[in-house]
């Protein structure tokens, strides 16, 4: 009994932890706390609400740090000190070992590291699981988790938001509008300044640490911090956004359709100037854009703020399955290395970065079916513990390890990409065809040499003759005749064949997802599916053993449900009405459709 006692009262308070998990033992060994937060409202306001969270506590956030999927997300600092600083993860679905807490409100998460702290819960948006579930008390007023939510599921449409108004750098009050839709329009503003300014050092992490947890608090020390740092105005911005928006209606941007598409985002480089509705702004008849970027991913979306959007069935991350799959029999051909993606992981590393190491490797990549580790246990355990060094500072050695772990650029790409039905990335790009980045030096080169530029076997002299013209661009005349002699005596150390990149990757993926969902749109045009409603001779005409088209799959498989759900209710009135788990053989006869699952 006392044991059961003693059980009860430990349950009673895990109870009032509000949803962190041993939040008060947390509490009894940590009294400082730096919070690492995603690069977007979302993620400062969540980092701002767990601030408080903790402040209840009586945990204190004396730092917070920008992490970001990419590069950023492996450049992040390693905690310092004696371990006195609880490092808190906010807004993020990639969990790292020195993550004492992590909150998140995405479909999954990879990384997470068992004993840490969590709360995992599909939502609008993180910050309102920090602020409505698991604080004790409401910590961001509601109406402002309305916005926030709003503007990270791009849900426009339901609240009558137009591309003008998610672009606006100037709030004025409107007396003609109601005070809750004044403070929509006061929090759009907010998330457009906080997204021109987000590159700005320290700008966001000095936003958590200094800022109450309201939108209103926010843009006062957005203003603070822009008229103390000399950032460019709102009034500059927009004359810079408006010079933009031109620029993408004289060019950068293609259109088939209802489908427009663009590679790059044109000049960005002035204060203010790039928004990412910008396309739907100038295009506002547009059901989709598909948009290559150079940094190596493919992105594909709906028009959030078009009310009678066609093809209402087309489901943008089954087409990016589709996209991969056709491009499938290059990807598995193309091997990815450890060091291949730590090399570029770490790009943007300095010395006390976290670094991509082997535990995130396991986490990302561990599960795909090509992965292959050619060494066992005792290579891993090697690479464990080098792992932690960032790559550039390994020996050549060292480096050869990380060769030994391995899968194919098709897994490697799908372990990087996701995304939902309007809206969804191709990601991981930049780790293909890395070895075959072209050596900027080879441009000096006289194209008659180019062979010796290019060798790349392993012949002593030819190498050392390679290492010199590429150093100084020219050979006396005997070294370009002997190294010619020896490079037609061993003509397969000669690739002749244009050597790939990923920017062509990106392109050929990109292009690859236009010509299937401009596919997807000519059929559902020739079926009628771009209407809102299906007449009911449409529907019977429907072969749902050969559906044509998002729609009229999603239609069938609606069909097959009430047809199954329509058989397991005559099955339980049949039994309740004593005929037993058979059916006469006259209304089988008579309904065979309707009976096929029970009679096969």
């Amino acid at each position: 009994m006392r044991q059961f006692i003693k059980k009860l009262l430990k349950e009673t308070v895990l109870l009032k932890e509000s949803g962190i998990r041993d939040i008060n033992d947390i509490a009894k060994r940590y009294q400082k706390a730096k919070i690492y937060f995603h690069q977007d409202l979302d993620g400062v306001t969540t980092a701002l609400a767990m601030k408080n969270y903790l402040e209840q506590y009586g945990i204190k956030t004396v730092d917070a740090e920008v992490i970001q999927y990419g590069a950023k997300e492996f450049a992040i600092k390693k905690p310092e000190g004696s371990g006195d600083v609880m490092p808190v993860l906010v807004d993020f679905a990639h969990g790292k070992p020195m993550f004492t807490i992590h909150t998140d409100h995405h479909d999954t998460q990879a990384g997470v590291e068992q004993g840490t702290a969590t709360n995992f819960r599909a939502s609008r948006s993180n910050v309102e699981t920090i602020s409505q579930s698991i604080s004790p008390k409401e910590i961001f007023p509601s109406d402002d988790i309305l916005l926030i939510s709003t503007v990270d599921s791009a849900n426009f449409l339901e609240h009558d938001i137009t591309p003008e108004m998610v672009m606006n750098y100037l709030f004025n009050y409107n007396k003609d509008e109601s005070l809750k839709r004044n403070k929509m329009l006061m929090g759009l503003v907010v998330n457009k300044l906080l997204l021109a300014y987000k590159n700005k050092p320290r700008f966001l992490e000095e936003i958590v640490l200094n800022a109450q947890p309201s939108l209103i608090s926010i843009l006062n020390n957005i203003r603070q911090q822009a008229t103390e740092k000399g950032f460019a105005s709102p009034e500059e911005m927009t004359k810079n956004k408006e010079a933009y928006i031109q620029s993408r209606q004289e060019g950068g941007v293609e259109k088939y359709g209802n489908i427009i598409t663009q590679y790059g985002f044109g000049g960005t480089s002035k204060a203010g100037a790039y928004d990412r509705y910008t396309p739907f702004r100038n295009n506002p008849d547009a059901d989709f854009i598909v948009t290559g970027m150079p940094f190596g991913g493919v992105q594909a979306s709906c028009n959030p703020f078009k009310k009678d959007r066609a093809l209402k069935g087309v489901n943008l991350g089954e087409i990016k399955d589709e996209v991969l799959d056709e491009l499938s029999g290059e990807l598995k051909n193309v091997k990815v290395t450890f060091g291949d993606i730590k090399r570029v992981a770490e790009i943007e590393a300095e010395y006390k970065s976290v670094g991509f190491t082997l535990k995130d490797l396991m986490a990302i990549y561990g599960d795909f079916p090509s992965f292959k580790v050619e060494g066992g246990e005792k290579l891993l355990e090697i690479l464990e513990d080098i792992s932690k060094k960032l790559y550039r500072t390994l020996s050549d050695k060292q480096k050869t390890l990380f060769d030994k772990i391995s899968l194919n650029a098709l897994d490697t790409i799908k372990a990087n990409s996701g995304g939902h039905k309007c809206i969804t990335n191709i990601s991981g790009i930049n780790f293909i065809y890395r070895s075959n980045k072209k050596d900027p030096r080879l441009d000096d080169i006289p194209q008659e040499l180019l062979p010796i530029a290019t060798y790349s076997g392993d012949d002593t002299f030819l190498k050392d003759i390679k290492e010199k013209l590429l150093k100084w661009g020219k050979l006396s005349d005997r070294q370009i005749e002997v190294a010619m002699s020896k490079i037609q005596k061993t003509s397969s150390d000669i690739d002749e064949t244009p050597k790939k990149t990923y920017v062509e990757l990106v392109k050929q993926i990109q292009n690859k997802f236009v010509e299937i969902l401009r596919r997807y749109v000519e059929q559902g045009e020739e079926d009628g599916e771009l209407g809102e409603e299906w007449s009911e001779k449409y529907k019977r005409s429907i072969d749902c053993n050969n559906p044509k088209g998002f729609s009229q799959k999603a239609h069938c498989q609606g069909r097959k449900k009430r047809d199954l759900d329509e058989y397991a209710r005559t099955l339980k009135m049949a039994r309740r009405q004593g005929f037993g788990t058979r059916f006469p053989k006259s209304a089988v006869d008579n309904s065979p459709n309707r009976f096929r699952p029970y009679n096969r």
